[in-house]
């Protein structure tokens, strides 16, 4: 159940804050609605995988591209974060920019 809310709640945020405008290099509103579903996908398994931190990683989808920035704590995670992506259905290709820091002590 938790999983779930966590999950509904990255969808949620990821679909108010990226607003319905169509933007450069998207040619249709189907289009938008299509990367925002395809980067929400990418969160939700973020956001269900133990590895992997869905509120430090950003996701970005245009056309099947999904690009990932941020933060991971581990060589593994940023790895893990772009396996996760490369097999959510509709990505055509990954572009992991995220940026290997570990945790402060």
């Amino acid at each position: 159940m938790k999983k779930i809310l966590i999950v509904s709640m990255v969808a949620l945020a990821t679909l108010g804050t990226s607003g319905c405008a169509v933007t450069s290099g998207q040619s249709s509103v189907g289009q938008y609605v299509d990367d925002a579903t395809v980067a929400t996908r990418v969160k939700a398994r973020f956001a269900e995988d133990s590895q992997v931190s869905a509120m430090r990683i950003q996701v970005e989808a245009l056309k099947g591209t999904v690009q990932l920035a941020g933060f991971a704590t581990s060589q593994a995670e940023k790895d893990r974060a772009g396996q996760l992506a490369r097999s959510t259905p509709d990505v055509k290709e990954v572009r992991n920019n995220i940026i290997v820091r570990p945790p402060e002590k």
